[in-house]
């Protein structure tokens, strides 16, 4: 095992950083994750090459010293990029771009799109150009997988003049892991030709994908990563002037209101219990009506995007599952496609059952009309890949 010309990526939040070294061959990495920046309890948690962990103590570190930490932890195997996961890069970028000046900047501009992720990334760059000024940078996009989406798709029915000028659009997100898992499928896949495959990314955060020939044809979140699918804590879809109802009945501001639909809806909000697909599903064996609620509304919207979708391609090959509800709750997978049941879809249950914790495989039956496959995302992967391809390395 060994670390062959790395790639460095990293995903930065506001108050953490999630990395990975990942050898040429994407066969070996190291990986880790920095929490609670900026607190006195900051730390990291680095799993070395050999799988062993450690926990480093960083009382108050900021991303910079945090990454000087993380580059001494992996200095002996002489990165040779660094990948960013960068959440939105707008209309301005539909592919991975090595980074600049310019494209610094526009990172940071378009944190008017996203206010919570932009700027930590930017800070990532920025970090990174302090301790090694020559290692090459790459910008990865969330956004730009979606960029082939047709206007038919992307465009909301408003006034132009807030498209042409403002950019307001549905741009998607989750672009590296719908990337990666689409591809995966088609080499998966026993079917010859081009591939028509329905990606459901879910996990705390959820999305579903429309891919055909590796192009994101539609896509379920929108101009936030609020649209769509019903998800842990965020609502999903909801009448557009529930705002203005709530502003107006219960005198809610505009921030409170995003709050209550951002981080209080969700599997938490109709549960009244927690966020986690895990803790919903135990309370609901239990007998908790509000539970099982929850789990049916986020079957069937999930079925129900995903029926809709299947519209934008112009052949269905099949479904693949994943994130971290995604790969491994079996009945969520079933429920979801009892939702979708003029499909012609037939499930293998013991594969069902088996295909979970990390396992990677199909389980459709022979006679289904769609594949079904369980693909855990490694949007790291992805991320290198793209870094490397833009690089020319």
């Amino acid at each position: 095992m060994d670390l062959v010309n790395p790639t460095l990526v990293l995903n930065c939040g506001s108050s953490s950083i999630k990395y990975a070294l990942i050898s040429e061959d994407g066969e070996s990495r190291i990986e880790g994750l920095a929490e609670a920046l900026g607190n006195n309890d900051a730390r990291i948690k680095h799993t070395h090459l050999d799988g062993t962990k450690e926990e480093i103590s960083l009382p108050g570190a900021t991303h910079q010293l945090a990454l000087k930490k993380i580059l001494n932890l992996i200095e002996q195997y002489h990165p040779v990029a660094v990948g960013h996961r960068v959440v939105h890069g707008g209309r301005e970028f539909s592919s991975a771009v090595r980074v600049d000046d310019h494209v610094l900047s526009e990172i940071k501009r378009l944190s008017i799109l996203a206010p919570l992720h932009n700027p930590a990334n930017a800070a990532g760059i920025e970090a990174v150009q302090a301790i090694y000024p020559d290692l090459p940078q790459v910008a990865v996009f969330d956004t730009a997988f979606h960029q082939t989406m047709p206007e038919v798709a992307f465009r909301y029915a408003i006034p132009k003049e807030l498209y042409e000028k403002d950019r307001i659009r549905r741009y998607g997100f989750h672009g590296s892991s719908h990337a990666y898992v689409s591809n995966r499928a088609s080499e998966l896949s026993s079917k010859n030709g081009k591939h028509g495959w329905l990606v459901a990314h879910l996990g705390n955060g959820c999305s579903a994908t429309a891919v055909y020939d590796g192009q994101s044809l539609d896509t379920s979140m929108g101009l936030t990563p609020l649209e769509g699918l019903m998800m842990g804590t965020r609502s999903g879809d909801v009448d557009p002037s529930l705002h203005i109802h709530l502003h107006r009945t219960l005198d809610l501001s505009i921030e409170e209101i995003d709050t209550l639909l951002n981080k209080k809806s969700g599997l938490l909000g109709v549960s009244g219990l927690s966020n986690d697909m895990r803790t919903v599903e135990q309370a609901a064996k239990d007998g908790d009506k509000n539970a099982q609620l929850a789990l049916n509304m986020f079957a069937y919207r999930v079925g129900k995007y995903l029926a809709s979708l299947s519209c934008a391609l112009p052949e269905l090959t099949g479904i693949a599952f994943t994130g971290g509800v995604g790969e491994n709750a079996a009945q969520m997978r079933a429920d979801i496609l009892s939702v979708m049941r003029h499909f012609g879809i037939k499930i293998d249950e013991s594969k069902n059952a088996e295909t979970i914790r990390g396992a990677e495989g199909s389980f459709h039956a022979e006679d289904s009309a769609l594949e079904l496959w369980v693909i855990p995302t490694d949007e790291e992967f992805q991320i290198a890949h793209e870094s490397r391809m833009v690089l020319g390395l």
